[in-house]
């Protein structure tokens, strides 16, 4: 399983590139982060597309209903209606940077089979 970064070692890596003259406290860092979830979420929930250039777009997409679904769990026929789904696309940049990543680095779950 592919090493996770929590909130919180994340809040504590950037803590620690910041310059000390900077004087931001986690609890600053913490609140920005969250303010800024909170801003893409409320965006694509109204509608909008976010764009960061250089990492990605996050939007909502329109999943089409179908009559005839089946429920993975009970394998019972259901109707699903029309839904969003919250979709990432990754920016150039990204896309680059993993096609050039060390594949050591890369979790053997997403490895093509040999």
């Amino acid at each position: 399983m592919a090493e996770k970064l929590t909130k919180a070692e994340l809040i504590d890596a950037l803590y620690d590139s910041l310059s000390p003259s900077s004087r931001t406290t986690r609890k600053e860092i913490h609140e920005l982060i969250d303010g800024l979830f909170a801003e893409i979420k409320s965006a694509i929930l109204n509608g909008k597309v976010v764009e960061l250039r250089g990492f990605g777009t996050f939007e909502v997409k329109l999943r089409k209903g179908r009559a005839k679904a089946r429920n993975p769990k009970t394998g019972e026929i259901v109707a699903v209606s029309d839904h969003g789904v919250a979709s990432f696309r990754p920016g150039r940049e990204l896309k680059k940077a993993a096609w050039e990543m060390d594949t050591t680095l890369i979790p053997k779950t997403f490895k093509k089979k040999e």
